[in-house]
């Protein structure tokens, strides 16, 4: 699903405009909350994908056994039954709210419907975003999901490496700020300026980008980001659109 329709050259960086918050989430985001290796649940968006595929819930064994199958793993991405979203006060598990309809709905159904919509997606999160195991699969499913952005405190090293492997820029909130310091609640649209200046330029002129919150009322916010795509090799993936889609290019145009 990475390379569908992909053109031979990698189309020019853009910034991110009108984006929807797909989950605000707290401190110590694990690579288990975000791409569970346990049990299938039969009425996780995964498990009635293998039922509708005729497998019963007694032979779906579980997401780390089925790391090989795109479709079930997209589906299981944020779908671990400990996840707070604080979208959705009071409820666990890999749920959210639609915007601007205010259903809820599973994070899976609401990234497709974003996709369907053409509005991309940002995670909101506190510290130590990705820490725990390194697993792909917590950098392939948030692409999948349509999600761009993951605005967060700070970055397990190695996560934070795989987003940008994955196509979806990691902007770090300056010293001393975050989520609650800025008010934010998830329900604002979000868009990010200064980021396509800075793929196309290599970040000559820093990495700070300038995000912009717009709630309900129409009233905005603004507060600066930093961009944490920390090499230059990481500037090429993430122009790419990842790192596969680099190496498939430079495949193809017979590089090494």
């Amino acid at each position: 699903p990475f390379f569908t329709n992909l053109p031979k050259e990698p189309s020019d960086p853009k910034d991110i405009s009108g984006a929807r918050v797909l989950a605000v989430l707290g401190d110590s985001i694990t690579t288990d909350h975000i791409s569970p290796a346990g049990a299938i649940k039969p009425d996780s968006p995964a498990g009635k994908y293998l039922q509708s595929k005729g497998v019963e819930p007694k032979d779906f064994n579980s997401y780390g056994s089925r790391r090989g199958n795109h479709e079930v793993m997209m589906r299981g991405t944020f779908a671990n039954i400990r996840l707070r979203n604080q979208l959705v006060p009071g409820v666990e598990g890999g749920y959210t709210v639609h915007f601007p309809d205010k259903e809820q709905m599973s994070i899976y159904d609401a990234g497709m419907k974003y996709i369907e919509e053409d509005i991309p997606t940002v995670i909101l999160a506190g510290k130590e975003y990705g820490s725990g195991s390194s697993r792909d699969w917590a950098g392939k499913g948030p692409r999948l999901q349509g999600i761009h952005a993951v605005i967060a405190e700070s970055y397990e090293r190695i996560h934070r490496s795989n987003l940008v492997g994955m196509g979806i820029v990691p902007l770090q909130f300056l010293e001393g700020e975050s989520v609650s310091s800025h008010g934010l609640t998830g329900l604002e649209v979000i868009s990010i300026s200064g980021l396509a200046d800075g793929i196309a330029n290599g970040f000559k002129d820093g990495r700070e980008v300038t995000v912009t919150a717009e709630s309900e009322d129409g009233s905005k916010k603004e507060f600066k980001a930093l961009v944490r795509i920390d090499t230059p090799k990481e500037v090429d993936y993430y122009r790419h659109g990842g790192i596969l889609q680099y190496v498939l290019r430079r495949l193809a145009s017979g590089e090494e």
